[in-house]
């Protein structure tokens, strides 16, 4: 009996997670403002959007049509290589070519030991008038120490399963798994998961919102006027629900514009995000690719001959250069009038 009523438990809340995957809007960047209530970044997307600007473009991207606020934001380059390690990203910008795709896959696997969400659902057809911009993002981490599993309880009357500290965990965890970054009431605290290698997962309970770098800048404001206990102690305890989700996003407002300045125009850009946050640590993988083709020239304009004929009554001005006005003035209406015999 227990048996079965775990099984059921297990598939509600799996359709619960699915349910929670529906829905989830994948941002161009941190400052992208939406009125999704659930949503995602990662840099992925901008990687390759960079690579698109230094390497295909040359310029900040501007469309013909006009320009959508997403893209204008993607070109300030906010978020680069910069801020990652070289052992969790892999790109690649050119020419389409007939082992383009075999390529990329190659270097995946040599580089992340990954295989491609999305690369089945790019034009790999070969053109030289054909690129392909492309980035994966991937990282994989542990927590210094598991956290427990807590079982199930509710998340907004949503049975969920949770991970974290209580009553009975080891002192490791009080000791060395979590650091408060500030607690200012059960509905405004922010804390920071402490791994095994350079990665900090960071959790702000607060409703607000707003752009992910608004409410980025909040927490840091607040973490720095915190002056509070930054550590656990035994009366604290923690619940962490399990996060698992794959979402995929088009970026319908990027694509079939034409480029200005060149005669470029983006027919595929897609981003795809897989996430998984348990007691043990993170798994994070993100891919995005970016198609361009040149298109043919602008058609000529379409130009209707005009017909310059004084085939009816005209006025006729003479008058010397320079000066404001005419000195002959002629006016024909009759032509017989006007025609030597």
């Amino acid at each position: 009996m227990n048996k079965i009523l775990c099984f059921l438990i297990s598939l509600l809340i799996s359709a619960n997670l699915n349910a929670f995957a529906t829905g989830i809007e994948i941002l161009p960047t941190m400052t992208t403002k939406t009125n999704s209530q659930d949503r995602v970044w990662v840099g992925t997307f901008q990687l390759a959007w960079n690579d698109f600007i230094d390497k295909i473009v040359f310029n900040p991207i501007r469309f013909r049509e006009g320009t959508p606020l997403s893209v204008i934001e993607l070109n300030k380059k906010e978020f680069d290589i910069d801020s990652l390690s070289e052992d969790c990203y892999y790109k690649y910008t050119g020419k389409i070519k007939k082992n383009t795709k075999k390529t990329i896959a190659r270097g995946l696997r040599r580089t992340l030991k990954e295989t491609s969400d999305i690369l089945d659902k790019l034009d790999f057809e070969p053109g030289n008038d054909k690129f392909i911009i492309y980035a994966m993002l991937k990282k994989d981490f542990e927590f210094v120490n598991a956290f427990d599993k807590l079982g199930v309880s509710n998340f907004k009357k949503i049975p969920t399963e949770y991970f974290g500290i209580n009553e009975e965990s080891d002192k490791k965890l009080l000791s060395q798994g979590v650091t408060v970054l500030f607690y200012n009431n059960p509905n405004d605290f922010a804390i920071k998961l402490n791994t095994v290698g350079n990665d900090e997962v960071i959790l702000y309970k607060n409703s607000i919102n707003k752009p992910f770098n608004f409410i980025y800048s909040d927490l840091l404001i607040k973490q720095k006027n915190y002056r509070g206990k930054t550590g656990l102690s035994k009366a604290d305890d923690l619940k962490i629900p399990n996060i698992n989700f794959f979402e995929e996003k088009v970026f319908d407002e990027l694509i079939d514009k034409r480029i200005m300045g060149t005669n470029l125009i983006i027919s595929q850009a897609i981003e795809s995000v897989k996430f998984n946050l348990d007691n043990k640590g993170v798994q994070l993988k993100s891919e995005a690719g970016l198609t361009a083709e040149v298109t043919s020239l602008l058609p000529p304009e379409n130009i209707v001959p005009r017909h310059f004929y004084f085939n009816n009554t005209f006025i006729v001005f003479i008058k010397e250069k320079g000066k404001k006005k005419p000195y002959f003035a002629l006016r024909v209406n009759d032509i017989t009038k006007f025609q030597a015999k």
